[in-house]
């Protein structure tokens, strides 16, 4: 998906402990970076960890391979609830004992737990550097024409 100003706005700002524009950053950076890889037919779990738990704090509004636009779930339990301070905690700790609570991930989405963790040490805890490095925060890079489906979603979905 691409992150539109819509999405921008959505982002409680209670729910970041980095500035605004770096999470914004790093998140279209890691939706691109997904996007190029899925066009190449590369599976890199790291990137889906992150896209992932990016939308989830945002709290995107987001189209699944089927079914209708939803809010984006919780990255580890896979809640439906949208992200604010208690839930980002309880998934920050979710996600530091992920791999010991489900070992198959290591094998079958490597990278998967780390994307996830480094995801939320810095931009919940503020702890630890970016995901990934990209270039500054620059607001061409976001996306101004959200359709109108996702944006009544949106709206909705805030409700």
């Amino acid at each position: 998906m691409k992150v539109t100003e819509i999405d921008v706005k959505r982002i409680p700002l209670r729910n970041l402990r980095v500035p605004l524009e770096e999470f914004v950053a790093v998140w279209a950076a890691a939706e691109q970076l997904a996007a190029e890889q899925a066009e190449r037919r590369m599976t890199d779990w790291y990137t889906g960890g992150m896209v992932v738990t990016c939308q989830w704090i945002a709290r995107a509004v987001v189209r699944p391979p089927v079914g209708p636009w939803r809010l984006a779930r919780s990255p580890v339990s896979r809640s439906t609830a949208a992200a604010y301070e208690e839930l980002l905690e309880a998934e920050y700790l979710a996600a530091e004992v992920l791999d010991v609570r489900r070992p198959d991930l290591l094998e079958h989405r490597p990278g998967w737990c780390e994307g996830i963790r480094a995801t939320l040490r810095w931009a919940w805890r503020h702890s630890g550097p970016p995901p990934i490095d990209v270039p500054a925060y620059d607001h061409r890079t976001i996306d101004r024409a959200a359709t109108s489906h996702r944006a009544e979603v949106a709206v909705d979905a805030s409700s």
